[in-house]
């Protein structure tokens, strides 16, 4: 596998890995709570709680820092924070299945 491909996989999967643990745990010794309650219901407060939102803030620098061009890296930036979104999408439990759709006649 060339080695630029490597880097993408793993920059997606490190995009998904912060930007998890930032929006969906409490972190080790309970620090990722202490930072989302001291940012309260501001700017941060608000990034902290979406997931997709802060995969879009996340993964800036690591499209900074596998990129070559600033094209390349707009690109990667959002397929970065693309690829975070899918992975999260397939690793997350449904919240709440709701009703069947269907109808009697």
């Amino acid at each position: 596998m060339p080695e630029h491909v490597f880097f993408c996989v793993l920059a997606g999967l490190a995009t998904w890995r912060v930007t998890h643990l930032l929006a969906k745990e409490d972190g080790p010794f309970e620090i990722i709570f202490w930072f989302r309650k001291k940012a309260g219901n501001g700017f941060f407060g608000s990034l902290m709680d979406c997931f997709y939102c802060l995969s879009i803030w996340i993964a800036i620098p690591f499209a900074i820092w596998i990129g070559f061009s600033w094209k390349e890296r707009i690109l990667l930036w959002l397929a970065l924070s693309g690829f975070a979104c899918l992975m999260e999408s397939f690793t997350s439990k449904p919240q709440d299945p709701g009703k069947p759709d269907y109808t009697e006649d």
